[in-house]
């Protein structure tokens, strides 16, 4: 493992995922607070995984191309970024297409088969990352959206609401600039925070954890408190993987 993703984590990418991984699996996985993403187009994920060297990659081989087909191109993969670990995924129950991929093709992150009960496919999946250390020292998943012009807070003060722009976002927090400078004290609670995320309008409290300077802005931190509703929490870390899966799109075309 490098040391930076050591530190941040891995990149793990679903290639020609089903339906049913994709809304379940991997929806799960990012609100296990894994950077996960899908891929659709086995041409272009090529020069990602050189870019990510130190990436996971799960191939659902039921779809995209035929299974020899498949094998050879995770044997390519293989041979030539030996620091990407493959797992395959599949509804096929044929022992021996499981026991080639396991001892001949060697693919670090298994055999997982798709079936009826999705539950256990995900306990599998979870131990495989865990055992690959998907997510390094990294607790929470966050996400750069100063850029977004619809990621704003409002929050409450001195008897009114003030505007202020989101530069990035996780689970547990949010640094953000205002429009004009609050001079907000450490460890002040706010209460009716206002947290706009594209069209998704969310209430949280949060206690104001400090600020830095950068250029002529003042960046607050502020960090949610435990009393955030739980279905908040889901919200954001969906936000989270749609925003890094828009960004991670732009670098596969």
């Amino acid at each position: 493992m490098n040391a930076i993703s050591d530190i941040q984590g891995k990149k793990i990418f679903f290639l020609h995922p089903s339906t049913v991984v994709q809304n379940q699996i991997v929806a799960e996985l990012a609100q296990q607070e894994f950077e996960v993403y899908v891929v659709k187009n086995h041409g272009t994920i090529k020069k990602v995984l050189k870019k990510y060297n130190d990436s996971i990659l799960f191939v659902d081989i039921d779809e995209g191309m035929n299974e020899h087909e498949w094998e050879t191109w995770i044997r390519g993969i293989l041979s030539t970024q030996p620091e990407v670990a493959i797992g395959v995924l599949t509804g096929n129950r044929d022992e021996k297409l499981m026991h080639k991929y396991i001892t001949s093709v060697k693919v670090q992150c298994g055999y997982t088969l798709i079936r009826s009960d999705i539950n256990k496919c995900i306990v599998q999946i979870l131990e495989i990352l865990k055992d690959v250390n998907a997510k390094g020292r990294r607790k929470y998943i966050r996400t750069c959206i100063e850029k977004e012009t619809m990621a704003t807070i409002n929050l409450p003060h001195g008897g009114d609401y003030i505007n202020g722009i989101i530069k990035d976002i996780s689970v547990v927090g949010i640094s953000c600039v205002f429009d004009q400078d609050p001079e907000l004290t450490k460890n002040a609670l706010f209460k009716d925070i206002q947290v706009k995320l594209q069209t998704m309008l969310l209430k949280v409290e949060a206690i104001s954890f400090g600020s830095r300077n950068e250029g002529n802005s003042k960046i607050y931190v502020m960090l949610f408190t435990q009393r955030i509703d739980p279905d908040v929490r889901t919200k954001v870390r969906k936000y989270i993987q749609q925003n890094l899966q828009g960004k991670m799109d732009i670098e596969l075309k």
